[in-house]
């Protein structure tokens, strides 16, 4: 039986010479225990050595993905081929299979072939001679750390600790430059305060204070490379009448010296923002697209590093750098922040403030995606970032305008909502409403009622009797002469008393039948109307009458 084994430095084939020992797995490793007895057992037959640290690297990667490399392939065809009746111990059963495959060789793979490895590692000093122990242990070193750079996909381009000192340093240049300037301007502005007022740029101050030193000089000083010609212009008039004090020589050299190192701090942060925006861009470009430069490198800053910004979570990503208020709002059950460092970004600053939530918790779930792609992912181009960057945008203009779209019932295609239409109509106001007297005309419903009369001579027992007692009254009326003022005063008081007797005896047959829940009460509603029709008649009667004896 032959050995494959994989050193750090080569291959080495070993023969085992006694394979009874084999069969007694848990007993192996005293035949290991000095150099004597394991050269008793396995012997090596052959070692291939690795040119550099390439091929050793080439040759790991190969075995760890279960592939035969070129260096493997060479030793196989050159020592097993020989002796092919021969069986192959490999540590690996996925190579033996393609081993098998492609050298038409036996393989063998066993716990008794582990253990043999195991024992094997321990005495390996001592079976491979030629190679002392310490470029052993240093080729094994690189070996491992080539390998781990290679598992990692490391480059010396992907180190994010730069950026995190980066953004630290353009933080702190910042704050002393602020600093800086503001005590430039209260030191200047008492021997010439209305130049703060001229010249709002901070940059183009300090520039101007330095060429020009004394106010008195300004009017001989030639400023168009620092101010435009109407800010020189207000300059120099505003120098002639100043109400600045004077001062020394060597105050406005010490103001000068500040101005110069104001300018120097000025120009190294440029170009510190300079190389942090390329160190973005080759570390990080999907996250550099989807929130900017100086986002991204606060948010890596703020995790300690790509890859811990990596196994965040997107809800984590878009609170991350407002921790003291959400366990704030946590202790005082209030509501929790929508947004932290991610707040700065450009498509959140955009948007109205209704809308920044929705947008910065869409914002931190596309970024988290970006994140775990730049700091996992083979490719360095900013292709998935810009693609998510688009539909964020997308969809902010379709929050903007409100163009809400709903869901269809494929469940896949988006079917837009129906454009609105004023569909309103015009309507003209109703006088009829405002009064509570019914708007048909009395003659109206008598005529009507006369109809109904023809039609049908449905008559309740009361209005028949009412007609009775009236229908003589009437007739003498008629034919009775007319007779002094007095009796016709008594017939007033007579017809008065007459119509309230006949409302009584409606209001009480009204109750009565309001009482009584049989359908005989719907068909009883317009007897009473034809009651009190007639009784309306016979009152007009009765006024016409009275009218034409008074004129007679």
């Amino acid at each position: 039986m032959l050995v494959l084994f994989e050193t750090a430095a080569g291959f080495a084939i070993f023969k085992v010479l006694d394979e009874s020992k084999l069969q007694q797995v848990d007993s192996l490793y005293k035949e290991f225990e000095t150099p004597e007895k394991a050269n008793k057992i396995v012997k090596l037959k052959h070692f291939e050595k690795f040119q550099d640290t390439t091929e050793a690297l080439a040759a790991a990667t190969a075995l760890v993905e279960g592939k035969i490399g070129k260096s493997l392939k060479k030793v196989l065809k050159k020592v097993v081929a020989k002796e092919a009746h021969e069986q192959l111990a490999i540590s690996d059963a996925k190579l033996g299979g393609v081993i098998k495959d492609k050298l038409d060789l036996s393989c063998v793979h066993s716990p008794a072939v582990a253990e043999l490895m195991r024992c094997i590692r321990t005495q390996m000093e001592s079976l491979i001679s030629g190679l002392p122990p310490r470029e052993m242990s240093a080729m094994s070193l690189g070996l491992a750390h080539s390998l781990s750079r290679y598992k990692l996909k490391f480059s010396p381009d992907k180190v994010d600790t730069m950026i995190v000192q980066a953004i630290s340093l353009l933080d702190d240049l910042d704050k002393e430059l602020n600093n800086y300037i503001m005590r430039c301007r209260e030191w200047y502005g008492w021997h010439f305060p209305e130049l703060g007022k001229v010249v709002t740029d901070n940059l183009a101050y300090c520039k101007t204070v330095r060429t020009v030193g004394d106010r008195t000089n300004v009017s001989s000083t030639d400023l168009s490379e620092i101010l435009p010609e109407e800010v020189e212009a207000e300059v120099k008039l505003a120098a002639e009448i100043s109400m600045g004090t004077e001062v020394s020589e060597q105050d406005i050299a010490n103001i000068q010296h500040l101005c110069d190192q104001v300018i120097e701090i000025s120009e190294y942060r440029t170009q510190l923002y300079d190389y942090l925006k390329n160190r973005m861009m080759a570390i990080a470009p999907n996250l550099t697209v989807m929130v900017g430069e100086l986002v991204g490198a606060r948010l890596i800053s703020h995790a300690g590093s790509l890859l811990n910004l990596a196994k965040h979570p997107a809800s984590t990503v878009q609170i991350l750098g407002a921790e003291k208020a959400l366990f704030r709002a946590l202790k005082t059950r209030k509501d929790t922040p929508k947004y932290g460092l991610i707040y700065h970004a450009s498509l959140v600053g955009q948007t109205t403030a209704k809308n920044k939530g929705k947008i910065s918790r869409m914002l931190a779930a596309k970024t988290a995606l970006a994140i775990r792609y730049d700091a996992l992912g083979e490719d360095t181009n900013a292709e998935m970032g810009a693609e998510n960057r688009a539909k964020l945008e997308a969809r902010l203009r379709q929050l903007e305008d409100k163009g809400i779209r709903r869901i269809s019932g494929t469940g896949k295609a988006m079917a837009k909502a129906d454009k609105y239409q004023h569909k309103s109509e015009v309507r003209i106001y109703d006088p009829s409403g405002d009064s509570t007297i019914p708007s048909t005309s009395k003659k109206r419903k008598f005529e009507e009622v006369k109809e109904e009369e023809a039609t049908q001579e449905p008559v309740t027992p009361v209005a028949k009797s009412k007609k009775s007692k009236k229908e003589p009254e009437t007739e003498a009326e008629m034919t009775d002469p007319p007779k002094k003022k007095k009796k016709k005063k008594d017939k007033k008081t007579e017809e008065q008393e007459e119509p309230k007797e006949e409302e009584e005896v409606a209001v009480t047959e009204s109750t009565k039948k309001k009482k009584k829940k049989d359908k005989n009460a719907e068909q009883e509603d317009p007897e009473e109307e034809v009651a009190v029709s007639e009784t309306t008649e016979k009152k007009k009667k009765k006024k016409k009458k009275v009218k034409e004896e008074d004129d007679e």
